[in-house]
């Protein structure tokens, strides 16, 4: 379920994003960029709307989907019959 990311704290978001932006894969382009660059980067997104906070009650945890991904269309489609989808 999309949640706005402003219902939780700033340390639980912060919490959320610094484990996104830590995961292996995670491709930002030529160059290093720090952790702090990294999270403004994204927090950046979720207040434009580029992505968002969703939250999955089977596995009772938060992550980051980008609008547009294939995650994200899964999940808004999901949203609107009332299915639920596999994280």
């Amino acid at each position: 379920m999309f949640i706005p990311h402003s219902a939780i704290s700033s340390e639980a978001l912060r919490g959320v994003i610094e484990e996104f932006v830590s995961r292996e894969g995670t491709d930002y382009g030529a160059g290093d960029f720090s952790l702090e660059s990294k999270v403004a980067t994204v927090l950046k997104q979720l207040e434009s709307g580029k992505a968002y906070l969703v939250f999955d009650p089977a596995s009772e945890s938060c992550d980051i989907v980008m609008k547009g991904s294939k995650r994200y269309q899964e999940l808004r489609v999901a949203e609107k019959t009332g299915g639920a989808t596999e994280s």
